[in-house]
């Protein structure tokens, strides 16, 4: 039996963000309360007739930009034409013949390396309304009907479940530091439709592509791709591959299995045409320069600076780039020159402890960057210990005042060696007895005149010099 070989393709749904819906005037915001948030387009009322929201365009392109995409010439939608119940026109609006982006291609990290990922095409849409199905009937909540969506359809290019989750949490992050999108998965924002097919591993021509419909959260789009590639080695193993054929199924987490739902349809099937009641219109090489001039350094090209330009580790790296608001605080410290390493560590020690602990954002923190520089500054200079530096750095933050308002001849550390020298030779000489058991092998007792020094100096004395001039004094 030749060894298989799985092919995984991804075709990526999130929801963006913006005021109202892509195409009517309706707000465009999660709610609980089914059927609160509609507009007489959204319940496809006779006489009314979609407006482009300007602001999604916008962001599509963005996100078609930085995946090096290339755009048409022309905006164009077209009719998906099928009946489903969440579907009140009888057809969705989307794009097909021109989508906003083509022939995309970016680097995702997979353990450590980096991956090529190559997209085929990203377009806007609109969502279907949702549907919760109980014992004897179904509800249909009208909110989501016509909230923008952007599908991202990738190449038939991944091999295992581990770098199709990588590039959904790729994509999340890029989402999100573009500010398109929360893409929070919980909120149903983020979901997969997942093919997965295996062929012989010379083979030349893939296997028969098997969809799965829906899947939203990682774990499950990990769970369909797994189960699938035993599924389909198991019926190949026993030569029964035949019995394979180009479905849609459904992930059932209970299970851990994937259910057949139908035979897949078709693209021809679905009679797209040009939507008539939107005019094509031109995006100017002019306007797509202005939005491209609005993307940020993405957060792996962050990672990669921090960790060959500053000499970062990568799980420092990693845990910096994570969230773009914590990259921006980070990106603030390098530009007022402060060292990258005790930025770092300031802000994932101090900073993200605090504001994990109080559950607020570092945006609203009151400890600036500046403010950060101005209190490792004073820690460099030894005006203040690493103690007393985390007091302060929890009393300008409580109080909102400057870090100079802490500091003062009363509470500063004492970092003179010949005032230090003489307050420890006072010491000394009040204590033979201990001196004599340190030199005759009780070296722990060093510890003692270190506590008896910061007693005396009420923990001001500069410990590592204090423990300089006590181990030449011990000789």
């Amino acid at each position: 039996m030749k060894k298989q070989i799985a092919t995984i393709g991804l075709e990526m749904h999130c929801e963006f963000k913006s005021n109202s819906k892509v195409f009517s005037a309706a707000k465009n915001a999660y709610s609980e309360i089914p059927n609160s948030n509609i507009a007489p387009l959204d319940m496809a009322f006779p006489g009314t007739l979609p407006v482009v929201n300007k602001k999604c365009v916008k962001d599509a392109l963005k996100v078609s930009i930085a995946l090096n995409c290339t755009q048409p010439e022309y905006m164009v939608f077209d009719r998906k034409n099928y009946y489903y119940p969440d579907l009140p026109k009888g057809y969705q609006i989307t794009q097909m013949a021109y989508p906003i982006g083509i022939n995309g291609k970016i680097y995702i990290e997979v353990n450590g390396k980096l991956i090529p990922a190559y997209i085929h095409d990203v377009h806007l849409e609109e969502d279907s309304a949702s549907l919760d199905h109980f014992f004897d009937t179904s509800n249909i909540d009208y909110n989501r009907c016509g909230v923008p969506l952007f599908e991202l359809v990738t190449e038939p290019c991944f091999h295992s479940a581990e770098e199709a989750t990588a590039f959904i949490e790729h994509m999340i992050r890029v989402y999100r530091y573009l500010g398109v999108s929360d893409a929070d998965t919980k909120r149903g924002q983020i979901r997969c439709d997942v093919n997965v097919s295996i062929a012989d591993e010379d083979s030349k021509e893939l296997g028969t592509k098997v969809e799965t419909k829906n899947v939203n959260s990682l774990g499950g789009v990990a769970g369909v791709i797994n189960y699938e590639i035993a599924r389909q080695t198991k019926l190949k193993e026993e030569g029964r591959y035949d019995e394979v054929e180009q479905e849609t199924r459904r992930w059932d987490e209970e299970t851990g299995t994937t259910i057949r739902m139908r035979s897949k349809v078709d693209a021809i099937d679905y009679k797209y045409f040009v939507e008539p009641n939107i005019p094509k219109y031109k995006m100017s090489d002019e306007w797509k320069k202005k939005v491209a001039s609005t993307i940020p350094r993405l957060h792996l090209e962050r990672k990669i600076d921090y960790i060959n330009n500053h000499g970062l580790s990568n799980y420092d790296a990693e845990i910096l780039v994570k969230e773009k608001a914590i990259s921006d605080y980070f990106e603030e410290c390098l530009a007022l020159q402060m060292d990258a390493k005790a930025a770092a560590n300031w802000i994932i020690t101090q900073i993200l402890g605090y504001i994990n602990k109080n559950n607020t954002n570092i945006n609203d923190l009151y400890l600036t960057p500046k403010r950060l520089k101005d209190l490792i500054d004073e820690l460099d200079k030894k005006t203040i210990s690493s103690k007393q530096a985390k007091e302060i750095f929890e009393k300008v933050i409580e109080e909102k005042k400057e870090v100079s308002d802490f500091i003062s001849k009363e509470n500063a550390q004492i970092s003179d060696k010949d005032e230090l020298t003489k307050m420890i030779e006072e010491i000394l000489a009040n204590n033979q007895s201990q001196i004599a058991e340190y030199k005759n092998g009780r070296t722990n007792i060093f510890d003692y005149f270190v506590g008896q020094v910061m007693k005396q100096t009420r923990g001001k004395a500069n410990p590592v010099l204090t423990k300089e001039i006590l181990t030449e004094k011990l000789k």
